[in-house]
Order: C-alpha cells, then sequence, then structure tokens
C-alpha cells in the first residue's frame, strides 16, 4: 500500500470520528419532565369558608327598668337553672343633686307645706269645735222635742246642724291628710344621694332569674352601677346545643343545599369533625374582604353530628373552617390540574408514548381545583407529563427528571 493510500485513509477515519461526534454533540436531547400515572381514586368536590360556632337559641337579658343594679355573682361558664337562680338585682337609682336654686325652690315648697298643713290643723280644730257644740245642740233639740216644747222642724234643724260638723270635721281630717303628704312630697325633693347610701335592711329590688336552663356566655359588666331600661346584663345559652354560621360567595352559596355533608377543619382537634347543611339563609349581605374588595356573602348554617365527645371543648364565638362536600366519588379518573392546558379551545394533555408526547385532547367533568374528573381521553395506568413547558410539543422526546436522577 502506498503511502498516499495509507495517509487518506488516516484522514478519513479521523473525518468520520469528527462527523460522528459533531452528530452526538448536536443531536437533540429529550427534554427532562415530571411524569404521572393515573389512576383512579377518590374525589371530592367542596367549596369551602371560615366559619364560626355559635349556640343556637341564646338568651340576651336585659334591664327591664332603670335603676342602681348590684354586683352580678355570676362568671362566665357558670349553670343557671330556668325560673330559679337570680341573675341580676335591680333597686331604685338615687335622687340627683339639686343645684342651689333648685335646691331654695324645693326648701321653699317644704316650707309653704308646712303651712299648709298648720292651717289643715286649725281648721281640723275648728270644725271639731263646731262638732262639740251642734252635738250638743242636737241632744237638747232631741230632749226638748220629746217634751213637745220645740217643733218637729226645729228639730229636724239641730239635726242638719249636727250631721253637717260631722262632715265638716271629715272634711277637715282629709284636707290635713292631703298636706301631710304634700309636705312629705317637698320633703322627699330635699332627698340627697348621701341620704340614701344609708339605707339599711332590704329594698324593693326587682329580681331578674334565668329563663331556661343553660350557661352564662357572657357577662359584659359584672359590677355594681347604674342601668338604663333595656340595657344588656348578660347572655345565657346551652353550650350543648350548638350550630356552625359561615358565610359563602352568592356564587358558592346557590351550590349548596340543606342535606349536603360539610367536613370542620382547623378546630383545634386532631380530626375533622363532620356536620350536615341545616339552611341557606336566603338573604345576602356585603362584606369587604382583606384586599378591600366588596362581596356579596350568604350565610349558611350548619348541625354538627360528630359525638358530643369530640368536639366538647368547643364553645360559642370559635372559629372553624368548613368544607361542604358538592360531589364525591371513590373511582374517579383523576388528572392533576398542572398537566392541563387549552388546545383550539379544547382541553388537552400530553400523554407518554415510546419515549415521545402525544397531544391528547381531554373531556373533563367536575373539579375540585386540585386535580379534574377525566370522563374520556386516558385510560388508566397512562403516563401523563406535568407542568409542561414551551420546550414540549407533539412527538418531542421526553425523559423523566426521575430516571434522570437516578441515571
Amino acid at each position: 500500500m502506498s503511502a498516499l493510500m495509507k495517509r487518506l485513509i488516516i484522514w478519513g477515519g479521523l473525518a468520520c470520528l469528527l462527523l460522528i461526534a459533531l452528530i452526538l454533540a448536536f443531536m437533540p436531547r429529550p427534554v427532562r419532565v415530571d411524569l404521572f400515572t393515573v389512576t383512579s381514586r377518590p374525589m371530592t368536590v367542596t367549596v369551602d369558608a371560615e366559619g364560626q360556632t355559635r349556640v343556637h337559641d341564646t338568651f340576651i337579658l336585659s334591664a327591664p327598668v332603670a335603676g342602681r343594679m348590684r354586683r352580678i355573682n355570676l362568671d362566665v361558664g357558670d349553670a343557671v337553672v330556668a325560673n330559679e337562680t337570680v341573675v341580676a338585682e335591680i333597686e331604685p337609682g338615687d335622687p340627683t343633686f339639686l343645684d342651689p336654686r333648685s335646691a331654695s325652690q324645693a326648701q321653699a315648697a317644704v316650707q309653704a307645706a308646712e303651712s299648709a298643713s298648720d292651717l289643715a290643723t286649725a281648721e281640723l280644730e275648728r270644725a271639731n269645735a263646731e262638732l262639740e257644740f251642734a252635738t250638743a245642740e242636737y241632744q237638747r233639740a232631741r230632749r226638748l222635742f220629746s217634751e213637745r216644747t220645740i217643733t218637729r222642724r226645729e228639730a229636724d234643724e239641730a239635726e242638719r246642724f249636727y250631721k253637717t260638723a260631722v262632715a265638716a270635721v271629715a272634711t277637715a281630717n282629709a284636707a290635713l291628710q292631703v298636706r301631710r303628704f304634700e309636705l312629705s312630697q317637698a320633703q322627699a325633693q330635699l332627698l340627697s344621694p348621701e341620704e340614701t347610701l344609708n339605707r339599711q335592711g332590704d329594698c324593693p329590688c326587682i329580681k331578674i332569674t334565668a329563663p331556661v336552663n343553660g350557661t352564662v356566655l357572657q357577662v359584659p359588666n359584672n359590677s355594681a352601677r347604674v342601668v338604663q331600661a333595656g340595657e344588656m346584663l348578660l347572655q345565657i345559652g346551652d353550650p350543648a346545643d350548638l350550630e356552625i354560621a359561615a358565610d359563602f360567595l352568592s356564587a358558592d352559596a346557590v351550590r349548596i343545599a340543606p342535606g349536603m355533608q360539610v367536613y370542620i377543619d382547623n378546630w383545634g382537634g386532631d380530626a375533622p369533625l363532620e356536620g350536615i347543611v341545616r339552611r341557606v339563609e336566603p338573604f345576602g349581605f356585603t362584606k369587604v374582604s382583606a384586599l378591600g374588595i366588596e362581596e356579596q356573602r350568604v350565610n349558611v348554617i350548619i348541625d354538627l353530628t360528630s359525638p358530643r365527645q369530640q368536639w366538647i371543648r368547643l364553645g360559642h364565638g370559635y372559629q372553624v373552617d368548613v368544607r361542604v362536600v358538592l360531589w364525591q366519588s371513590e373511582t374517579a379518573l383523576a388528572v392533576p390540574l398542572t398537566a392541563l392546558f387549552r388546545d383550539d379551545g379544547n382541553w388537552a394533555l400530553f400523554r407518554l408514548q415510546a419515549g415521545r408526547a402525544v397531544l391528547q385532547p381531554v373531556e373533563l367533568g367536575r373539579d375540585n381545583g386540585l386535580v379534574a374528573q377525566v370522563l374520556d381521553g386516558v385510560e388508566p395506568l397512562q403516563k401523563i407529563v406535568l407542568h409542561p413547558s414551551d420546550r414540549v410539543a407533539a412527538g418531542t422526546r421526553i425523559k423523566s427528571r426521575a430516571e434522570t436522577s437516578e441515571d
């Protein structure tokens, strides 16, 4: 073999090796992706909201009249018995202080009442004197009439005069009583608050008793103080009769119906509690969210169905999270929402076939915000691409990141 031929063979081999190296270097590598195996699994669709526990029937006891309330000796959590436990006592209020002008007028009124009482006493004495004279004249006229010394008319005249004197004494007595009452009334105007503090013994208090059996839920102020009519004194209810009020967006509330199952989370216990929707209120209200957005909210009332021993530590006004079950299935073919995307207005995903990504249109059913139910398009145990990037297209070679990390 000539030297030229040898050089051609050597340089040709080197060129082939260089060409192979360049082909391997610039050949597209498989795109590393996360794969998910489609299987049938339990799936639940819920609407979630924050709720608050409350006693079903609460009784707010208020002051029936204005006055001075004695100290309430009950504390929150104390048990009360219907129509037996006295929860509060209200006694008459203290009189107000009089300014100098009012005090002078009240003192003058007392003096006028004293003078009127003295005048009535003098009138009574004069009436008694007239009665004594009329009595003597009447007795003398009866004796003289029996002796036929005077006429019948004169005897009747003496009797009339006697009865008139008796009536005058009764009138004078009544007038004296009126003047004495007026004097007492005028003296009462001068009664000072300091004098009422020295009252001894029981006063004519109004006792307020518990209307039902239950527990004291709230005592705004148990100190002795002056209260006005209608002012709240305390609140009573039965903590064993709890319900939950949760406000949902009106768009979610229309999907909720009485009888739906509810799960209660983040209430403080180890496991979720169960409940049932009792009522969806027909009245919505406006509530400002934490982001400052006005939202229309609707209250949904939920009854607890878990045994009382599981939530015995729950009380009135506790915060909980509720999940109302709209739909659930034990064998739903579900895929994560992160695997889905829109293709020509339809839902689609990429499935793995022979090491390449295959575009697969799918028909979806329900979704719960994490996974979606697939009605048609994929089969169990098929592998699909999660979080497909713009590098993945139909026919792209793909490889699982898990396999790459193992390699």
